[in-house]
């Protein structure tokens, strides 16, 4: 649809960039923090571990001062729980109930409105030895925690996610490093996992508007347009099942209270529908999002099944299309180009993305990650002329706008990263941040900050909202 006359983005519309706690924090086990999922990880050969990354936890202070600096109206950031649960329930730990409470007193001060996701792949060790997501227990456990966030932050805090994708840890939970299925069907498992993820998310929900009847929370997942790989019908219906099971299982259940149609049968066909105890269903039904958050990187593309192990393709990160025996198999768009680290590169996916959410749903949208990873160089002079961050950011922030023209309701857009932080797959030589970390793989050298040209570019839009 072209139109005449474009759109303003809104008047309070939140620029803001996101980070999460395992990749800028570091300080893994200072100040009575207990070890993640994420710290007990192989880490993958060649790259950094999870130790000291940003070092943001001793620096936290003086990267607000930047990120104010660089002009964000929003820092969307995770809480580690194992920094306020080192155990994941039991004692509460004050030094790290006390560092977020700096962290948000800093933001607040600096007018910056703190957007807190709940849980970001970082699920306690302790409770991992004790079945993880697939004992029942860790819904209680993960309900007790919100609430307590609630108690803690929510004077200062009004904008809540539950779970960082968690469609990601499902499909792609190997790449991220938190798969731990076992059973006789694992598939059962991994789904039983996640109906335990979606009933802990609607009992977030629900504590939310109990706690503090004026905050906003909403889920979190990643999501991508799917594409069929061509008009045959075969491969639109690949599609379709594509989306369901990647997409809509996550939102229908969040804002419906309903799993998804296709989805079930995908997990009927599998013998994999997880056991569902009575009254679940109601929480869910009752558990209602202010919003949707979600995180935006490509879209995907795929083709109608081959019946065998060919469907299946690349175990990949969670970019990189997995597929599904008897129900689409990954295919490559030869109309999208891709960065060096072969992920399809589409701005026009993501008008399609936030047009398909919104008209499904009708709920405000928060854009929480989108961003580009690359080897930036350092010149001579420590300048980072990152032109092609700067180019792939504003052909994204252009087709928001576009959006918005449609008649779709964003109302913010934190990319991925505010700081350079360590990668899950590629260490912290894949930088996506505005603000260099000098650090290299395995040398600390000496973390200073310095601002890039797609520093100076952001602050200059924010300034301007948006406005060319």
């Amino acid at each position: 649809m072209l139109h005449k006359t474009l759109k303003d983005f809104p008047k309070n519309f939140f620029w803001g960039a996101s980070t999460s706690a395992y990749q800028v924090e570091g300080a893994w086990d200072k100040d009575g923090k207990g070890p993640s999922v994420i710290d007990i990880a192989p880490v993958v050969p060649g790259t950094t571990d999870f130790k000291v990354t940003s070092d943001h936890y001793h620096h936290y202070k003086e990267d607000v001062k930047l990120f104010a600096e660089l002009g964000l109206k929003a820092y969307r950031f995770s809480i580690a729980w194992t920094r306020i649960f080192p155990h994941g329930t039991g004692e509460i730990n004050p030094l790290g109930v006390a560092f977020y409470n700096n962290l948000i007193n800093e933001l607040k001060a600096h007018n910056i409105e703190p957007i807190v996701t709940i849980y970001h792949f970082d699920l306690p060790y302790a409770l991992q030895q004790k079945g993880g997501w697939s004992n029942r227990a860790t819904v209680d456990a993960f309900a007790f925690y919100c609430e307590t966030l609630f108690e803690l932050y929510g004077d200062r805090v009004k904008y809540w996610l539950t779970i960082n994708e968690q469609n990601m840890m499902i499909l792609h939970g190997d790449a991220i490093g938190t798969k731990s299925v076992s059973g006789e069907n694992p598939v059962k498992d991994l789904y039983q996992q996640n109906h335990h993820m979606l009933l802990a998310q609607a009992k977030a929900m629900k504590a939310c508007h109990e706690i503090l009847p004026h905050a906003k929370i909403g889920p979190a997942p990643n999501i991508s347009a799917i594409y069929p790989a061509s008009s045959k019908p075969e491969d639109v219906l690949a599609a379709s099942n594509c989306s369901s099971i990647r997409n809509w299982l996550y939102l229908d259940m969040a804002v419906y209270g309903r799993y998804n149609n296709i989805a079930w049968s995908f997990l009927e066909e599998r013998n994999a529908t997880p056991d569902i105890e009575e009254g679940d269903m109601e929480i869910m039904a009752s558990a209602k999002p202010d919003f949707i958050a979600f995180n935006y990187y490509s879209t995907q593309t795929v083709a109608a099944s081959a019946g065998d192990a060919s469907d299946v393709g690349s175990t990949g990160d969670q970019q990189i299309v997995v597929g599904e025996i008897g129900v689409y198999k990954g295919a490559s768009n030869p109309n999208l180009g891709k960065n060096d680290f072969g992920w399809e590169i589409d701005p026009v996916g993501f008008r399609n993305t936030l047009r398909e959410i919104y008209e499904r749903y009708a709920l405000p949208l928060i854009v929480t990650e989108n961003g580009l990873g690359a080897f930036d160089k350092v010149e001579a002079d420590g300048s980072i002329n990152d032109d092609y961050r700067i180019n792939y950011l504003q052909a994204h922030i252009d087709q928001i706008q576009l959006a918005i023209t449609d008649g779709v309701e964003v109302f913010g857009f934190c990319p991925w990263s505010a700081i350079d932080l360590v990668s899950t797959h590629q260490g912290c030589s894949k930088r996506y941040g505005f603000i260099h970390v000098n650090r290299d793989e395995f040398d600390l050298k000496d973390m200073k900050r310095s601002k890039k040209k797609s520093f100076f570019w952001y602050n200059a839009l924010i300034a301007k909202n948006g406005a060319k």
